[in-house]
């Protein structure tokens, strides 16, 4: 029956004395009994031991708590926080029975004097036994409450919830603070001893109980699992119910709070592994980039820091530990400090790349090992920053330049794998330009440390076949390096008529001097001061109107306001004036006001921002419906009107395109996908060089969903197709001003009537429609691929040639046929070098360089992003797309088809492939889009890439083969795009086999 029984309310009344008691209540009421047996204070921990477990009143409670937490003396610690079957008695009752009682009336005492209840209780269980105590009682009500959902009826314990939000409550109270960690420590220590020998014994297995279980990750689980249970139980009464413990992110933080408290302590001196094997099994927890960036920036990134405390820390580390952190901080240091440089043309960007290569070194010290794993991360094949700005690599040189044989063996091998000729046919360029930086600032070292040494290289075979390897590359951007790296070294040794000079002029003249002059650039060690500030932020100035102006004017000096009336006399010979005053129109009738309801009229609703920066301010107030939905249908127009209008959209597009990647639908509004679509989309419309690159670098690195990443694939697919003049959007018209806007009327007679973009046509050859915008333009493009080959098929099918005649006639005298005729075979556009370039080095080269990177990363996280099926595929369209808005006439195709090609062909994205339709179908329309834009190219696409045409032959004529087909459906899709592949690819191979036969000899 007492299940039954629940306490509305607790009041507790304290002790009156006797003189206090009303008069005629104390004459006509007894004592009370518990007042007469209320026991002792205790005089040892036995004592309180059996106090507590004979349930105890709150003031017995509170008596016993300042028992077991007093101090006997100044460096004496408490019983109850000793290791001792005593202690762990002491803390298994106040777990177990004593908060689950007296929970309610602890939380009333919680105030901020330390004799409260709840901060005695507190510190009695501020130890590894209390900890541990927790997690044991929460393991056994979560098994409890899984064996009883699972089993027949209800539960047969309803606080089982209420107890588990209990314990969560005191687990997070206990673990609020950021010395946690260095008080266990110092209690295991001064419990093991003075003895030093005995001391070190008694330590080594308490020290690893707290790396055990702070760094194992067995909080955060049963955390979440506690508080996953309390959430199903709260859904429908208190709604949501959260606790930082239980969040992963939240406790790694806490975690680099504590180790950064643990280095600055005596404690790091005492024992210095201790505080790099915690980091060490926080690095595993899931968030190593958060431990690292907070412990980065509290002990290096802070003004008055020690950096030798981080390097401490980071010297202690196993070897395979160290290489990952190292990389991380550089990678850290170029997001943060030096990718908004650019080129560090800038005035602003020496002092910053000084800083940042004074803080790796401080970091770095004298440790050997660590100075080898940054010459590994300048010369290895995915190394280098791959996709990152100058800035880190001449930082990264300038720490490595202070030992000669360093820079030279950096040089050394630079050199030789620039001219490798498999390396120069298979790295993305994005990685060969990576290198070729680091090739030329070495050079310019090694020639001011000594000039002999570079000399000689300049004679040897690897210069010379680097040369040669180069200048007969395929691709135009491997060939021009090539020319400027020969430039640029010839000109530091040779002289005179000696010096190489291949005239690389014209489009690429910028490029090319950028490029020559990084011999010249040599870095030194600053001031970490412009590190500890945040970024500044440039606003534009706003111009005051003149009517602004006219009121805010300041008044003549000697000239002083009238005081007093003014009285004017008035004559009424000229008669009235009245006729001559032109009335105003009568003010239009509110919408609002015509609502029924006055209480429902609204006067304080916002106003579409003006500015970048309140379009920002609106899209971070999460809590407002009307300033999300006022954002998200203004961000598209705003942003295309700014993006040639002031630098508002350069200097806040990273942070604009953060918000709208990671802001969530909280009111379900019904476009709100198309909504925030449009607004990056708008964005990478306005700054393509910027946006592009950073968005692709989003999609591999960013800590988003799969929803958010597809979205990031989608805007780049649809960005690139508008940037070619594939697609108009409707927000252009929309924001463009006034001034550059032809009348209405007649801008009707120029342009067409519908401008919906994004939109498949109704009609299609493979159906249904897929759900997204590439989808729908992948379906578009794959029909009109197949429609040549499916009205040859039925031509062959219909009879004698001499039947096809008056067909033929009837389709061109019919314009809906000739429509369709002319679509089979598009004329070839004249699309711009500028957009085309745009398109394959802002877009493409990122994206895949990235993927490429990926292949080769140890992350099983980055790795299972990768080759989510869905992703994947995603993926493989937007690169197809990329290619085929850049057209056949892009200079950089051949490279751009032989990087795609044997990305479709890879063995890791072919296994993924199999049994997945929808991925074996990007993969066809990858291959449908480079035989499309490479048709009138094809004879060198076999001469250069032979064994690639016809492993891609073999695979999709296997891929047709396994494929059964049908009526309809996504199989019978997918088939019919194999065939239409299969069909052009053995076309290509009849035509061109003995294009073919010189290659493929021992294939």
């Amino acid at each position: 029956m007492d299940d039954f029984l629940t306490p509305v309310s607790t009041i507790r009344i304290t002790d009156m004395k006797e003189s206090e008691t009303p008069q005629g209540l104390a004459s006509s009421q007894p004592k009370s009994s518990t007042a007469t047996s209320s026991k002792p204070a205790p005089a040892s921990p036995e004592d309180a031991l059996e106090l507590l477990k004979q349930r105890p009143s709150y003031d017995e409670l509170i008596a016993s708590l300042r028992f077991l937490s007093k101090h006997q003396s100044e460096n004496d610690i408490p019983s109850i926080k000793r290791p001792s079957p005593i202690s762990a008695q002491l803390v298994q009752v106040l777990v177990s029975e004593i908060v689950t009682n007296h929970w309610i009336l602890l939380q009333e005492d919680a105030g901020d004097s330390k004799n409260s209840g709840f901060k005695l209780l507190l510190y009695c269980l501020s130890s590894i036994t209390g900890i541990n105590a927790i997690l044991v009682r929460l393991r056994a009500l979560i098994q409890e409450y899984k064996a009883e959902s699972e089993g027949p009826g209800k539960l047969k314990r309803p606080d089982i919830h209420l107890n588990l939000e209990t314990l969560l409550d005191l687990l997070e109270g206990l673990l609020k603070g950021d010395g946690w960690i260095l008080e266990a420590w110092q209690t295991a220590k001064a419990s093991s001893g003075p003895d030093a020998v005995t001391s070190a014994v008694r330590m080594r297995p308490r020290a690893q109980e707290i790396l055990t279980l702070f760094g194992g990750g067995r909080i955060v689980s049963l955390a979440a699992e506690a508080e996953s249970i309390v959430k199903a139980n709260k859904a429908a009464k208190d709604g949501d119910y959260e606790i930082w413990v239980a969040d992963a992110q939240q406790y790694t933080a806490w975690l680099g709070r504590n180790i950064v408290t643990w280095q600055l302590s005596n404690g790091a001196t005492e024992s210095p592994k201790f505080g790099s094997d915690l980091f060490s099994k926080g690095l595993k927890l899931g968030h190593g980039e958060i431990l690292t960036k907070h412990v980065l920036g509290e002990l290096v990134l802070k003004k008055g820091a020690d950096p030798s405390k981080f390097g401490m820390l980071l010297s202690n580390l196993p070897p395979t530990e160290q290489r990952k952190v190292l990389f991380s901080i550089l990678k850290l240091f170029s997001s943060k400090y030096l990718d908004r440089l650019g080129h560090c043309d800038s005035e602003e960007s020496k002092p910053i790349v000084s800083a940042v290569a004074g803080a790796i070194k401080s970091i770095i010290g004298e440790s050997t090992s660590l100075k080898n794993y940054l010459v590994e991360w300048l010369t290895s094949s995915s190394g280098a920053g791959l996709g990152e700005g100058v800035g880190i690599r001449r930082t990264v040189l300038a720490v490595v330049s202070q030992n000669r044989d360093d820079i030279v063996a950096v040089l050394e091998k630079s050199l030789s794998q620039f001219g490798d000729q498999l390396y120069i046919k298979h790295s993305p360029m994005l990685q060969q330009e990576a290198h070729a930086e680091v090739l030329l600032l070495s050079a310019g070292y090694v020639h001011r440390l000594s000039p002999i040494k570079l000399t000689l290289m300049m004679r040897t075979s690897v210069w010379l076949n680097a040369i040669s390897n180069r200048l007969t590359a395929p691709h135009q951007k491997a060939r021009l390096l090539g020319m400027w790296m020969g430039e640029a070294l010839s000109n530091l040794v040779d002289k005179g008529d000696k010096r190489l000079n291949f005239n690389t002029e014209g489009e690429f003249e910028e490029m090319a001097t950028w490029y020559k002059g990084l011999t010249q650039v040599s870095d030194e060690f600053g001031s970490m001061e412009p590190l500890f500030d945040s970024p500044p932020t440039i606003r534009p100035k706003r111009k005051t109107s003149p009517s602004k102006a006219a009121k805010t004017a300041p008044r003549p000096t000697g000239q002083h306001p009238q005081a007093g009336f003014i009285i004017e006399e008035l004559s009424d010979e000229e008669g009235p004036e009245e006729d001559d005053l032109v009335p105003y129109a009568k003010p239009e009738s509110d919408e609002e006001d015509s609502d029924d309801d006055p209480t429902l009229i609204r006067r304080d609703k916002p106003k579409a921002p003006v500015y970048i920066r309140d379009l920002i301010r609106y899209l971070r107030d999460t809590e407002s419906y009307d300033l999300q939905r006022l954002a998200l249908t203004t961000a598209p127009t705003l942003i295309r009107r700014k993006a040639e209008y002031g630098t508002e959209v350069k200097e806040h597009a990273d942070e604009l395109a953060g918000l709208l990647i990671g802001l969530s639908d909280k009111f379900e509004m019904e476009d709100f996908d198309d909504l925030r679509l449009q607004g990056m989309i708008a964005l990478v419309i306005a700054q393509p060089k910027v946006m592009a690159p950073w968005f692709a670098k989003t999609f591999f690195d960013g800590d988003y969903s799969i929803s958010q990443r597809a979205s990031v694939l989608i805007v780049l697919g649809l960005t690139s197709r508008e940037l070619a003049g594939f697609e108009t959007s409707i927000y252009s018209a929309a924001s463009a001003f006034p001034s550059k806007t032809l009348p209405e009327k007649v801008e009707k007679l120029y342009l067409p009537q519908s401008t919906s973009v994004y939109q498949p046509s109704s009609s299609s050859i493979l159906e249904p429609l897929p759900p997204n915008a590439l989808d729908g333009i992948a379906t578009s493009i794959t029909d009109a691929f197949l429609a040549p080959m499916a009205a040859e098929a039925a031509d062959n099918a219909t009879g004698p040639n001499v039947l096809k005649l008056s067909t033929f006639t009837e389709r061109l005298n019919n314009p809906e046929k000739v429509r369709y005729i002319t679509k089979t075979k598009p004329r070839i556009r004249s699309i711009p070098n500028l957009t085309a370039g745009v398109l394959s080095t802002y877009f493409f080269s990122p994206l895949i360089s990235r993927f490429q990177a990926a292949l080769h990363s140890s992350s099983s996280r980055t790795r299972g992003i990768l080759f989510n099926p869905y992703l994947l595929s995603l993926y493989l369209k937007t690169l197809a797309l990329i290619i085929h808005a850049s057209g056949p006439s892009t200079l950089s195709l051949p490279q751009m088809t032989g990087e795609f090609w044997r990305l479709l062909l890879n063995t890791s994205v072919r296994a993924q492939a199999v049994g997945d339709l929808q991925l074996t179908g990007a993969v066809l329309f990858g291959f449908m889009a480079l035989l499309d834009v490479n048709e009138d190219r094809m004879r060198e696409v076999c001469r250069e890439m032979g064994r690639e045409v016809v492993e891609a032959q073999d695979w999709v004529g296997r891929v047709f083969s396994g494929l059964k087909g049908g009526d309809e459906g996504e199989e019978e899709r997918v088939r019919m795009l194999a065939a239409g592949v299969l069909v052009r690819l053995g076309e290509a191979v009849e035509r061109w086999r003995l294009v073919l036969v010189g290659d493929m000899i021992g294939f």
